[in-house]
């Protein structure tokens, strides 16, 4: 019963998750999805990743990976450079100025929800 009342406190507008008195602190939906989380936290600790090396860090499949990753790339917080290694394609990801801004409040969002989470 104490975590339905915790969750009531957590109110919504939209799609977004606020926490309880925050008013302004809404939740980042474009990364708090499980792939673009993986793929911007994997950047915030490697200056350069490459398409091979994401999907197989992440696990997943090419589409899905590249429809995640344009839609980070599409919102600014990674950039994508595609070049040439020989005659065979390299797709290369970084963690953009924005999308580091993004992901810091992203994470002080989460540890401000699991504070107001443990008070309860």
């Amino acid at each position: 019963m104490a975590r339905a009342g915790a969750a009531a406190k957590i109110g919504r507008k939209g799609p977004e998750a606020v926490l309880p008195g925050s008013g302004a602190c809404t939740l980042d939906r474009l990364i708090h999805e499980r792939l673009r989380l993986g793929i911007i936290s994997a950047l915030s600790v490697n200056q350069v990743l490459t398409f091979a090396e994401l999907k197989t860090l992440l696990s997943t499949t090419d589409g899905n990976l590249s429809v995640h990753a344009r839609k980070l790339e599409e919102a600014g917080y990674i950039a994508c450079d595609k070049k040439f290694a020989g005659r065979l394609p390299r797709t290369e990801f970084r963690l953009t100025a924005k999308g580091r801004t993004a992901l810091e409040a992203y994470l002080t969002h989460m540890e401000n929800l699991i504070k107001a989470t443990r008070r309860q």
